[in-house]
This record gives C-alpha cells, sequence and structure tokens, in this order.
C-alpha cells in the first residue's frame, strides 16, 4: 500500500484537541489504486466544512484507495456523498480490473461512531447517505452491515457476490438481488455503493513467503470466522505482486486481538510450509489495539505504527491536497 505522505508534500495540520461534539468517522474505499492525480480529486471533492482528513492512501494491485474522514455527522454526510459522486466520474468499472473484489467505483462507503454518538445514529446517517447518492448521482445501494435492512446482506461479502459482472446481470433477472435504493440496473460505469455502518475495525494484510496463491487462500480458510476459524475475522487469500497475500478485516479486536489473528495465520501457514513475512496495515488503527512487543508489530511496514493511530490523526489531521 501506498502511503498518503509518500505521494504529495503536504503537512499534517498543527497538533490541537480532537473535536468537540458528536463525532463520526467514515472510511470510503475507492475502486481506483493506478492513477494518484484520480484519487487526489476524489479526496478534494470530499473537503468539507467541519470535516477532518485523517488519512488517505492508494494500492495499485489492489486497484484500490482508502480515505478517512472525521467530523461533525451531517458534514461527514455531505463529504462523503459528494465523494461518490466524483469517483463517478473519474472511474468506469468496465475497465478496471484488481485483486480486490468491488461492485461499485465508490465501493464501500461504512460510517463508524466515534464520539457522542451511537451506532442505531450512524445507522441513519447511513440510510440518508444511500437516498442521497441515488437522488444525486442515480447510483443504486446495497445497505450491509448495521445498516442492512435484510438479515442476507449483513455481510459484505454477500451484498459484493459475483463483483461488478455478476451483479450488474443479477441485480435486473434475480430480484433477491436488487438493490435497497434505486436501480434495479446498475449504473453503467460506476456500479452501485454499499453503504453500511459498523463499529470500528482492522484492514490487515498478512505477505507470506510465497508465491503460491493457494497457501494464502488456505490460510484465509482456516482463520476465518465464516470457515469456523476466528470470530469476527474475514479473510482472502490474494495474488499480489507476485506474492501471496491473506487480506483480513477484524471486526472486534478486543473480542480476537491483532496477535492471536497474527498467531492463527503463522500457524496455518506453517502446516502449508510457508511462514509470514511482513504485515500491512490500511488506514487507520485505535490506540488500543496496538499491543507493543508483538510479533506482527514488529513485521509492519511503512510509518511507524504510534503515528497511524485515529487519536493521533484526530488531534494532528493531514491538510486537503490541492489542485495542480
Amino acid at each position: 500500500m501506498v502511503e498518503v505522505d509518500t505521494l504529495n508534500s503536504q503537512h499534517a495540520a498543527q497538533t490541537a484537541a480532537p473535536p468537540a461534539g458528536p463525532l463520526v468517522e467514515c472510511v470510503p474505499n475507492f475502486s481506483e489504486g493506478a492513477d494518484p492525480e484520480a484519487v487526489r480529486a476524489i479526496v478534494r471533492a470530499m473537503q468539507v466544512e467541519g470535516v477532518s482528513l485523517l488519512d488517505w492512501s492508494l494500492d495499485d494491485d489492489h486497484h484500490r484507495s482508502v480515505v478517512t474522514l472525521a467530523g461533525e455527522p451531517q458534514a461527514v454526510l455531505e463529504a462523503a456523498v459528494r465523494g461518490v459522486g466524483k469517483a463517478a466520474e473519474l472511474i468506469d468499472l468496465t475497465r478496471q480490473q484488481g485483486a480486490h473484489p468491488r461492485i461499485g467505483a465508490a465501493d464501500v462507503l461504512p460510517f463508524v461512531p466515534l464520539q457522542g454518538i451511537t451506532l442505531p445514529q450512524a445507522v441513519l446517517l447511513a440510510h440518508r447517505a444511500g437516498q442521497e447518492i441515488w437522488k444525486r448521482y442515480r447510483i443504486p445501494v446495497y445497505f450491509y452491515e448495521a445498516a442492512a435492512t435484510r438479515p442476507d446482506r449483513s455481510l459484505l461479502e454477500d451484498v459484493r457476490r459475483g463483483q461488478f459482472e455478476g451483479l450488474r446481470r443479477e441485480s435486473v433477472n434475480n430480484p433477491a438481488r436488487r438493490p435497497d435504493v434505486g436501480g434495479p440496473s446498475l449504473h453503467p460505469t460506476a456500479g452501485a455503493c454499499a453503504v453500511g455502518a459498523r463499529q470500528l475495525l482492522i484492514a490487515c494484510n498478512v505477505y507470506l513467503n510465497t508465491k503460491d496463491v493457494a497457501v494464502a487462500r488456505a490460510v484465509a480458510r482456516e482463520v476465518r470466522a465464516s470457515s469456523g476459524g476466528l470470530a469476527g475475522v474475514k479473510a482472502l487469500g490474494l495474488s499480489v505482486d507476485s506474492r501471496a497475500q491473506v487480506s483480513m478485516n477484524i471486526t472486534d479486536f478486543r473480542r480476537t486481538p491483532i496477535s492471536r489473528v497474527y498467531a492463527a495465520v503463522a500457524q496455518a501457514a506453517q502446516h502449508a510450509g510457508a511462514e509470514p513475512e511482513e504485515v500491512e496495515l490500511i488506514g487507520l488503527i485505535p490506540e488500543a489495539a496496538l499491543e507493543p512487543g508483538s510479533d506482527w508489530m514488529r513485521r509492519v511496514r511503512g510509518v511507524p505504527l504510534q503515528e497511524r493511530t485515529i487519536e493521533r490523526k484526530l488531534k494532528s489531521p493531514l491538510d486537503w491536497p490541492q489542485q495542480g
């Protein structure tokens, strides 16, 4: 993953106290990781008063960018919806391919309560965002996680089954796959957007010392909750830059700490004749998830973890990228 600080010369703002009042985080994922200028334009479009830019990064292999915003709930909602619109202008899914599954130019849009706001209130934000996305841009919306309006759409992987290409056919032909808002046809180039509400999660990739993607898939199958593995762990085995990668979301780090997930990955990899080589975190991490002295922290690449916590970024957000 290429970190934002290596992409521009912008400096973080002066350290200050985090904002008072209700705070919500939004972590939009966009299906563009090869064009830094396009990602900058999407990020710029989300500059709204009352919203702080905490982090943004892009990954060429996954063909994906991840942005972290935080601020006053209504302002964050507006910023997120504008980002979806700009992504629809700049990303054509009929020409886009990458290692990461996707159904939309703005693929997922989760709202996360941080301070003075409950998860049910975040659900209401997600539902309002979905209505605005359809109203402004005619991009249909699927609600997932806590915002799901039907039980079969609680899990993002179920919403995203078949990806853009498969969902484009099924949304028209299969009533069970029609969007929650808009449609039934997907936007011809921007697809659909999965809008959700959830608690904090940790996106973590573990690279193995093998090129064999079958090993990564076997490890992912061993550790993910849906296969009987660890609670709150979602995992895929991917080939990224000719390296086997176990790509994971840890949805409850208090119940299942990263150290436990890493140990399970290492054990499963060992059974297949491999071992972890490097750990990559996507986006930010809560301070409470840090485990000083742990094996996984010693293998993290890039910016020191203490610089990548949500709490630190709230006190010292990034400058918004400028034109040119």
